[in-house]
């Protein structure tokens, strides 16, 4: 329970920020913006990695939250201002596919790092979040410098684009956010140690990344709309696969399957917004993602207890 709640410490602040962290790096600029939410990540994940006390950890890991929170939907606004409309899809499809590789190598690091210390893990992150930060953003994004242009939150928050929030809270919150609990399951049922837990949990990102760029091919073609609602379910029994299978060679396979569904419904999100021609769209991105992480952040809360009092009970809700 402790454990789970290091997720939730850092996944509220993050959703919170997000909600403007779009509309305050367009005003601040985007390059500059990025570079200082690294740059605060590196000092949080230094902090999270000498904390004495489980406080001071939950703590570190809300700045970490913060940080972070300031670069998805910038770097997302930026893709979508050098990349032509009927090539959108493509390009988050890839984007999406970079996701699923750090889905897929976080819960692996995180497993090895804990056969000698947890602590180590972040000591990773901080020295990537240092070279991110370094590197900041392509050359080719277009400038966006502090007050050319008084982004408004506003009109971020339209119907539309709160519909799609509330598409991506409960997807993410149901499919895409539900690693920890595919990782209670592997303990309690098959008695996999931390490394092999994150072995068993990198087969959902590794799908991504090998089908995320057709995915997002397919949405050009068809649409964001159809790819998520046809998603879904798929998605649907595939969790409740997941959490009663009695073999772990299917429960492997059907996780690599959800990983497929989750593209479809994090590609189409993103697609769906950033397709539109309402204003501020790197707000409108920033949001959407906001409310996604929400879905993640809820999850371990919700379903926690209730896989406490039946396994199966948590997937099936």
């Amino acid at each position: 329970g402790s454990a789970a709640s290091t997720l939730s410490a850092y996944l509220f602040p993050f959703a919170l920020a997000m909600l403007v962290s779009g509309t305050l790096g367009a005003r601040w600029g985007r390059v500059r913006t990025v570079r200082l939410a690294y740059l605060l990540y590196v000092v949080s994940s230094l902090l999270c990695a000498v904390a004495p006390t489980l406080d001071l950890l939950l703590g570190a890991r809300a700045l970490q939250g913060i940080g972070n929170s300031f670069t998805t939907p910038l770097l997302l606004a930026s893709l979508a201002a050098v990349t032509p409309r009927e090539r959108l899809g493509r390009v988050l499809g890839t984007f999406g596919a970079l996701q699923a590789a750090g889905q897929t190598s976080a819960p692996l690091v995180g497993g090895l790092a804990a056969e000698f210390d947890w602590r180590y893990a972040f000591v990773v992150l901080a020295v990537v979040a240092a070279i991110l930060g370094l590197v900041g953003l392509p050359a080719a994004t277009p400038p966006s410098t502090p007050g050319a242009r008084r982004e408004r939150l506003r009109d971020a928050l339209t119907v539309p684009v709160l519909r799609v929030a509330v598409v991506a809270l409960l997807g993410w919150g149901a499919l895409g956010g539900l690693n920890f609990l595919v990782a209670f399951r592997a303990e309690d049922t098959f008695g996999l140690s931390s490394t092999q837990r994150g072995l068993l949990l990198t087969v959902f990102g590794i799908a991504g990344i090998l089908v995320a760029r057709r995915v997002g091919g397919l949405i050009d073609r068809i649409g964001p709309r159809r790819a998520i609602v046809g998603a879904a379910p798929v998605g649907a029994v595939l969790v409740a696969l997941a959490g009663t299978m009695p073999s772990l060679v299917v429960v492997g396979l059907v996780w690599a399957a959800a990983g497929v569904a989750s593209q479809f419904i994090l590609v189409g999100v993103n697609a769906a917004v950033l397709g539109s021609s309402g204003a501020n769209r790197g707000g409108a991105v920033s949001v959407v993602q906001s409310f996604r992480f929400s879905g993640a952040a809820f999850a371990p809360l919700a379903l926690t207890p209730l896989y406490g009092v039946h396994p199966t009970l948590a997937f099936v809700i």
